[in-house]
Parts: structure tokens; sequence; C-alpha cells
């Protein structure tokens, strides 16, 4: 179609922030079918890139960036979602933050290991699950299920990944 792998990387970014609004003005099921649909622009981005042979390292960093406005993107929407149905409350707020935090903090233990030579996709709650677990609870209604579910096991990821490359850290000493 015509598009780069960065084309990819920005239009994946443009459907996360569609997404988010569409959560944000009250559309909770339709905001996770889009992310459901567009949800795998993630993956394709980086395909193109190898298949083109266009990768590059500011292609990864500029994929590794969107990424997390995607997630801000869509916790955000979240969040308004919630205050739009009278809902947000101190344990919402606290869940959405604290679900959004791990998240980030999941991938920001990856690219930081890997910045330094390590290895580091292990974990129960990578950003394939996380996303799947955000669009299902959208279209299925169990939004504050999953935001306990991610609240929690996404810091638990990153306490994985922190001992993971810890453990090779350990080696290389």
């Amino acid at each position: 179609m015509g598009f780069t792998p960065n084309g990819v990387t920005v239009l994946g970014a443009v459907a996360y922030l569609m997404c988010g609004i569409v959560l944000a003005t009250g559309h909770r099921g339709l905001a996770g079918w889009l992310l459901a649909l567009f949800g795998p622009l993630d993956v394709v981005d980086g395909l193109l890139a190898r298949e083109k042979g266009q990768v590059s390292p500011f292609g990864a960093f500029l994929d590794s960036t969107i990424d997390r406005f995607a997630e801000f993107f869509l916790f955000s929407g979240l969040l308004f979602y919630f205050y739009k149905i009278g809902d947000l409350n101190i344990f919402n707020s606290f869940l959405i933050l604290s679900a959004m935090t791990g998240s980030l903090l999941v991938s920001y233990t990856r690219a930081r290991a890997e910045a330094l030579g390590f290895t580091c996709k292990v974990g129960l709650l990578t950003r394939f699950e996380r996303l799947l677990i955000f669009a299902c609870s959208l279209i299925f209604g169990f939004v504050e299920v999953a935001l306990v579910l991610l609240a929690f096991f996404t810091h638990i990821t990153a306490i994985q990944r922190v001992i993971h490359v810890w453990r090779q850290a350990r080696i290389k000493d």
C-alpha cells in the first residue's frame, strides 16, 4: 500500500489516539473493537521494516517511543471514561495510574536492558498480553477486573525483568 515502516508506526499512533478519544467519549465497546483491529499495527511496522530491509536505529527508537504514547492515549481515555460515567473514584484512579505505570515500566526495563546489551523479552505481561486484556475488557465489560490484573501483573513483569537482567549481569561480572 506504499507505507514505510515509520509511516505504519505513526498510523498506529493515530489509531491509538482514536481509540483513546472514542473511549473517553463513553463508547467502551467500540474502543475495544478499534483496539483489537488496530493493535496489530504494532507488529506490522517491525515486520515491514525487516521485509523491506529498512530496519534502522531511528525506526526502533520511533516505534518504542510511539508505543509509550499509545499506552498514554489508552489509559487517559480510560480515565476520562470513568469520569464520564461518574465512576472516577480514588480506587479506580489508583488502578489506572498503577496499571499505566506498570505498563510503562515493563517497556522501560526492556528498552534499558537492551540498550546495555542484555536480552529482556521475559515476563508475564508483554505488550501483546496487555493490549489483549485491555481490548477484551473494553469489549466484554470487565474493565475494573482488567485494571486489577494489569496493575498487579505489570509490576510483577517489571520485577521479573529486573531479576532476569540482574542474573545476566552476574554472569558477565
